[in-house]
């Protein structure tokens, strides 16, 4: 019972944490052009890229 729980839970954070974070996002500035929903997979590739590259020269940085 605690394991469906558990996966109904990770669910509902899941798609309610992607819905808080393109919700905030587009309501950023008329002005500057919004980004576009993290539900496209290209953009989810792109922000995983950026965050793994930061990650990894954060990671040279602290052992150098």
């Amino acid at each position: 019972m605690r394991v469906l729980i558990g996966i109904v839970l990770g669910a509902v954070l899941t798609v309610g944490g992607a819905y808080l974070y393109d919700l905030r996002s587009a309501q950023g500035s008329a002005a500057i052009q919004a980004e576009r929903p993290m539900v496209n997979w290209d953009v989810v590739g792109t922000k995983w890229n950026s965050l793994t590259e930061r990650a990894k020269a954060e990671w040279n940085r602290i052992a150098s």
